[in-house]
This record gives C-alpha cells, sequence and structure tokens, in this order.
C-alpha cells in the first residue's frame, strides 16, 4: 500500500472509531499580515470542513478545534469565539460557519503547532485517537507545524486539500506535497468536485 493511500484508511465514506478531526486556526480575527489574502481561500476552506466535520460529528467522532490564543493569554476559548462573532470581526462569516457545538473539544495552543506545549496529544490518547484528519489555516505554517508534530507521534494522517488555505496557491501546494513526501499524508480532497 502506498504511503499516501495508508494515510487516508479510516477515513473513506465512513469514519474510523479512532479518528479525530482537527480544526485549526479557524475561529480568527484576520488581523495580521496577510490576512486579506487568505481571508478568502479560508472561507471556501471552511465549507468543506463543515461538510466534514458534520460527517465526524454524526459518526460519534471527535472534533477538536486548535487555536491560537488572540486574546493575549486573558481570555478563554469562548472569548475568542465572542469577539470573532463580532459584526465588524473580518472573520465573522467564517466563526459563524464553523462555531463550535456542545460536542466539540478544543486546545488553545501559543505557537504554531498545536502539540507544542499544550494538553492535544493527552487529550487524543485518552479519547482513543490514532488517526487525524487536519484541517484549517494556514497550510504552510500551522498544518504544517501541527503534521509534523502528529507524524512524529505516529498518527495516520489526512489533510484534505479542500479544508486547508494558505495566502498563494502555489504555498498551499508546496507544503501538501511536503506532508505527503515527508508525513505520509493523504492529501485526497473531503468533498467530491461536481
Amino acid at each position: 500500500m502506498s504511503s499516501a493511500a495508508s494515510g487516508q484508511r479510516g477515513f473513506g465514506t465512513g469514519i474510523a472509531a479512532d479518528a479525530a478531526l482537527l480544526i485549526v486556526d479557524m475561529v480568527n480575527p484576520f488581523d495580521f499580515d496577510g490576512a486579506d489574502e487568505l481571508r478568502g481561500p479560508a472561507l471556501r476552506a471552511a465549507r468543506s470542513i463543515l461538510k466534514l466535520r458534520d460527517r465526524f460529528d454524526r459518526a460519534g467522532a471527535p472534533v477538536v478545534y486548535v487555536n491560537d490564543n488572540f486574546m493575549h493569554w486573558q481570555g478563554e476559548f469562548r472569548d475568542l469565539i465572542a469577539s470573532c462573532l463580532a459584526e465588524d470581526a473580518p472573520g465573522a462569516a467564517i466563526a459563524r460557519l464553523l462555531q463550535p457545538g456542545p460536542t466539540h473539544y478544543y486546545v488553545l495552543k501559543p505557537k504554531h503547532s498545536g502539540f507544542h506545549d499544550t494538553a492535544l496529544e493527552i487529550l487524543l490518547r485518552k479519547l482513543g485517537v490514532r488517526r487525524l484528519a487536519i484541517t484549517g489555516i494556514a497550510t504552510d505554517s500551522c498544518i504544517v507545524a501541527t503534521a509534523q508534530d502528529a507524524h512524529m507521534r505516529e498518527f495516520a494522517l489526512w489533510i484534505p486539500s479542500d479544508c486547508t488555505a494558505a495566502e498563494t496557491p502555489a504555498r498551499k501546494r508546496r507544503a501538501l506535497d511536503l506532508m505527503v513526501d515527508s508525513y505520509r499524508a493523504s492529501t485526497r480532497p473531503a468533498t467530491r468536485r461536481r
């Protein structure tokens, strides 16, 4: 079996019992350098992430929001959601679309990787997770960093190409190719194109 195929086992038409969905940095104020270029692709990715999240929810599989704490360490995840949902917030459309539900988990991260100095690995082990679908932004930054750390921890990886975004298509493509080649990830899209 090819390395890409081994990475997508458990992510076919059904969701395996040992799979979890990570949604990285999609609850976001979009107030950083490059945000204007990223917001449009991120909204398109959010629509695909929502469909994938619905599949995980129907399967009873864990969904974990892995997010930077843009509240300068003085707020909780719910404070971040509230600020991003504000009418004039640049990321409001994405936050509304992907607002977490009551059964979803969250982990706040201090740096690029969802694993660096967070409880993510402990949470995933307690949930019996061995396969990760990693989605969100930016493909060439926080997604790559999280995927590398997940690969080092021997999680099987699926990074659906339609569920991530970067500032440019070239940056996204390079990052996806790296994750296929170096982390044995599948990048098969989550949604069928008509």
